[in-house]
């Protein structure tokens, strides 16, 4: 198998997956003539969850392409906020956990699997389920039988509830799901408890309200679609 070279640039929000001699601007590469772009990129360590536009020589391309010898190549980030499918539902892996309950205070569609199912199963419920699957396991994402991804960049909840409502832009509806089971939530008499049918949980305004009241506050000043 002949082997030829092109240059690859990556957009700077995606040098978190390449290394060092991949990140000062555009890089000699070597292909083979038969893997396609997206293979090629994945194999430099970007999932393709994480792409936007892929240029060879300034024309927009599928990661279907097979790069040919003397191919410029730039690989741009994901657009924020990202077009969405409808409904807007996410999948989390065993690692965020925190990040699904404070999804679900927003009134998100935030499943989480908790025993871990393994990457298999995983990626097969975001596929029949039409989730986006949420993890920071960059070999997870790549999996071809997602419904669709997204890397998580920072290991803190906070930075992570942004990255994910700066990406998505999601419609919010606070306190209407369950943070405990992802369950609709029910007004309760009297009110202003709410109860949660699917796992029997009740919830009022006690002592820690103020800490989720700022994070609800917070999410609502991030996005442009907020309902409450």
């Amino acid at each position: 198998m002949s082997e030829s070279g092109i240059t690859v640039e990556f957009a700077p929000g995606l040098h978190v997956f390449v290394g060092a001699g991949l990140r000062g601007g555009a890089a000699p590469v070597r292909v083979d003539g038969t893997s396609t772009l997206g293979h090629v990129v994945e194999s430099l360590g970007v999932p393709l969850t994480e792409v936007g536009a892929l240029l060879v020589d300034g024309r927009p391309v599928t990661p279907a392409h097979i790069p040919g010898a003397g191919e410029s190549i730039e690989v741009r980030a994901v657009v924020r906020p990202q077009p969405n499918p409808e409904p807007l539902r996410f999948l989390l892996d065993i690692h965020l956990g925190t990040l699904a309950r404070r999804l679900r205070l927003l009134g998100l569609d935030a499943a989480y699997e908790n025993p871990d199912i393994g990457d298999a199963a995983l990626a097969t419920r975001s596929a029949t389920e039409h989730r986006i699957l949420l993890s920071r396991d960059r070999g997870l994402l790549r999996r071809r039988e997602l419904f669709a991804g997204a890397y998580i960049y920072s290991h803190r909840p906070p930075e992570q509830l942004d990255d994910v409502l700066t990406r998505f832009d999601p419609p919010l509806s606070p306190w209407t799901r369950c943070t405990t089971c992802n369950g609709l939530l029910h007004p309760t008499t009297p009110p202003p408890n709410t109860h949660c049918p699917t796992c029997d949980q009740t919830y009022w305004q006690g002592a820690h309200h103020p800490r989720l009241a700022a994070i609800v506050t917070h999410a609502l000043t991030k996005v442009t679609r907020a309902t409450e």
